[in-house]
């Protein structure tokens, strides 16, 4: 049994990260050299300690009083070793248990099967001991066990005070998205400095923007009104464990009691606001279970709507969005922009904390941070980065220190370079980096090139960048008041985060050469699309809307789509087709969203046939069709494998265009299809169809494409691959290549 008066090894676990934070913590709570691992701090501490940390510590998962240890390697070692225990110290004979394993050995490889033997060994005890048997439960046992084996299979058999991981207080029921853990939320506000700062000041004045459910909100007043964390929680591992001290664990309860009735007194100036109004109406039933909802105001309220600061200094903290969507960057760069304007303009003398995992972003603040922190969110790496406000003079941000060079110091809690620097002078629309300047003046010589043909032409959609630089390898379209990015994915060779900061500086300087909002761009990343994924939804906003290219108008969706509907380096041959499409009776194969067919419609085409693999875009068709107020019965739209159909057709066209995909393996379809290989029987059949006097426009998007010799022969064939590029795309040549086919 345990002693009041002995010490005793206990692992205390944690998110990694925290572990220097929780170590520092546990050392207040009375534990003897606490020793930071990976995931964990191990220390000496009374069988007190160990209760006063499930009480108060804001930090830990569990609480794991060691029981034992010993080097085994396999299953009889194991169950040895085991069968040593007295596990009537612990449990009753009919009472209920629950086994957790981490770790493994070269002859315990499985996890499930080893917790399964430590069950059966207590199970084996009993029936031996007492002629009784415990059972298991997963949800409330009444002692739960761990066992790990560290390096070199040491086994160390731990008991778990904990009952459920601490992070669940009890108040915090409902969650949105991308919820917080609490104690990952006691770790931000830690770090931030929050603990003295409420301290210090007779008001604790703080301020979460996108508040989420309220986690940030709830911790920081745990942290300011002196409340444990664990009193919320209706159970705790210990109450039915046959070493349970009562008398220690009450008193320390009644001391918790004592200190939150203490603490109650203490004035809140906190306020939580979100645009969404629903996780508001969360934060609002988490707080009032923690009897915290008259203490803090909470508003559905976009960020542009902040409040001048409501106190002369305080905490801005937050966890804003992270944009895991590459989709989502431009609205996020424009989002953590705001975020940082209002800080530096609102709350001057501030202290503001931002937690993100997304550097380049967090660059968008117009302030430097004085520290950053690396602490994981459960898989994503992410930074909490702390910024002092400067105080504001005239508009903008002073700093005595404004022309100081960065201090990069080693923060002994992290180990890891931490950079101090001053703030920035002002908080003027943030000046664009090296990089992203030399993008943007690539980005205005391009716009400055295209304007009088863009103009001349009447033209809608062009392209206005297309990877000129290597190193920023994006193509740049403009759709009419909107722009659509796509970002080449770059070869493993390059650095994740330096091809991500380039994006960034990208999208940092499209708004203000292109002079567009940054929620009307639209960023996608471009990679090999095969079989069925060239057709997959990116999102399901459907937003469609026109653009106009000659005489026709065409629909387009910069955002559910790889692609967005018009091919823009086949505008010369769509307008070609409208020219040649007079009273003929014109194919298209592999038409896609059906542009080419709208330009022959408009342009006279007495009939047209339109055939595609995807009813998506066929559908799409029939959108166009109706937009330029075709009669759907002169236009006829057919969803099959084009070979497979074209083996099947009878009629004779007069005009024929063909652009089919490099390569598509979709299970829609036999066989494959590989233009290269496959040239030859696709332009057979194709011509197969041909009228005497008809043209066949044959076209691929293959880099490197070599026209089959066969094909020469058989056919007059010529190249007019120069003769199809507009200026958008004379930079880039092999966009695509484009025959002109017909009977000798």
């Amino acid at each position: 049994m345990t002693s009041l008066n002995a010490t005793y090894t206990v692992h205390v676990t944690c998110s990694r990260g925290l572990e220097q934070l929780l170590a520092e913590e546990l050392e207040t709570l009375g534990f003897i050299d606490p020793r930071a691992r990976v995931g964990r701090v191990t220390g000496e501490a009374t069988i007190e300690s160990a209760y006063r940390a499930i009480l108060w510590s804001r930090l830990a998962n569990r609480v794991l009083l060691q029981l034992d240890e010993a080097f085994v390697e396999t299953a009889e070692e194991l169950s040895n070793w085991l069968a040593l225990v007295d596990w009537s110290e612990h449990l009753l004979g009919d009472g209920t248990l629950f086994v957790e394993v981490s770790g493994t050995t070269p002859h315990l490889r499985n996890s499930h099967d080893t917790a399964l033997r430590v069950k059966d060994a207590v199970v084996d005890y009993f029936k031996q001991q007492q002629d009784r048997r415990p059972s298991v439960d997963k949800v409330r046992p009444d002692v739960r066990f761990h066992l790990r084996f560290d390096k070199g299979q040491k086994a160390v058999l731990s008991l778990d005070l904990s009952g459920v991981s601490l992070h669940q207080r009890g108040y915090r029921l409902q969650a949105g998205l991308a919820p917080l853990k609490e104690n990952l939320a006691a770790a931000l506000l830690l770090r931030a400095g929050w603990p003295a700062m409420a301290a210090e000041a007779e008001t604790a004045v703080l301020l979460d923007p996108f508040c989420g459910s309220g986690t940030l909100l709830a911790e920081a007043a745990f942290i300011a009104l002196d409340v444990a964390p664990g009193l919320l929680r209706p159970w705790h591992g210990l109450e039915t464990w046959l070493g349970h001290h009562p008398s220690v664990w009450q008193a320390l309860v009644d001391e918790a009691e004592a200190r939150r009735t203490a603490g109650a007194g203490k004035v809140l100036n906190f306020e939580g606001s979100d645009q969404d109004a629903r996780v508001i109406q969360m934060a609002k039933d988490n707080l009032e279970r923690a009897g915290l909802l008259d203490r803090v105001r909470l508003l559905v309220r976009p960020l542009n709507e902040l409040p001048p600061a409501f106190a002369l200094r305080g905490l801005v903290i937050t966890n804003p969005p992270y944009g895991e969507r590459l989709d989502n960057l431009p609205q996020l760069a424009k989002l953590y922009a705001e975020l940082g304007q209002q800080v530096c303009q609102d709350y001057a003398q501030w202290k503001f904390a931002l937690y993100t995992n997304n550097q380049e972003l967090a660059y968008r603040i117009p302030l430097r941070p004085y520290k950053s922190y690396p602490i994981n969110n459960a898989t994503l790496d992410c930074r909490l980065y702390l910024f002092e406000v400067p105080e504001a003079k005239g508009g903008a941000i002073n700093s005595s220190a404004s022309n100081a060079s960065e201090e990069t110091s080693v923060d002994q809690a992290t180990a890891e370079p931490v950079v101090k620097v001053a703030p920035v002078v002002n908080v003027a629309p943030r000046a664009l980096s090296e990089g992203a300047q030399m993008f943007a003046n690539r980005l205005a010589k391009n716009l400055k090139k295209f304007s009088r043909w863009v103009k001349r032409e009447n033209i809608d959609c062009y392209r206005v960048y297309d990877a000129d630089m290597p190193e920023y390898a994006l193509a740049v379209d403009v759709y009419g008041d909107q722009v659509h990015v796509q970002e080449y994915a770059p070869p493993a060779s390059i650095d994740e985060s330096k091809a991500q900061r380039r994006l960034m500086e990208a999208l940092q300087a499209i708004p203000s050469v292109l002079h567009v909002a940054a929620d009307k761009i639209h960023l996608k990343t471009r990679r090999k699309q095969t079989g069925k994924r060239q057709y997959e939804k990116f999102a399901g906003q459907g937003v469609f809307f026109p653009v106009r290219e000659g005489q026709v108008e065409l629909l387009v969706n910069l955002t559910d789509y790889l692609d967005t509907g018009v091919f823009l380096d086949h505008r010369p041959i769509r307008l070609r087709l409208a020219k040649e499409a007079q009273g003929t009776r014109f194919l298209n194969l592999f038409c896609y969203t059906g542009a080419a067919t709208i330009h022959a419609a408009v342009g006279g085409a007495i009939h047209t046939t339109s055939v595609d693999l995807s009813k998506t875009y066929l559908d799409w068709l029939e959108r166009n069709l109706r937009l330029n107020r075709m009669d759907l019965k002169r236009h006829t739209r057919v969803q099959a494998d084009c070979r497979e159909w074209l083996k099947q057709e009878g009629n004779a066209y007069d005009l024929i265009f063909m652009d089919p995909p490099t390569f598509s393996n979709s299970k829609r379809m036999q066989g494959t299809l590989d233009i290269q290989r496959d040239q030859d029987e696709l332009v057979d059949l194709a011509m197969a169809r041909l009228s005497t006097d008809g043209l066949l426009i044959f076209s691929n998007n293959l880099r490197g494409f070599k026209i089959s010799p066969e094909i020469l022969e058989k056919y007059e064939v010529v190249d007019i691959t120069r003769k199809t590029l507009d200026p958008d795309f004379e930079r880039n040549s092999k966009i695509h290549q484009c025959f002109e086919i017909r009977h000798l």
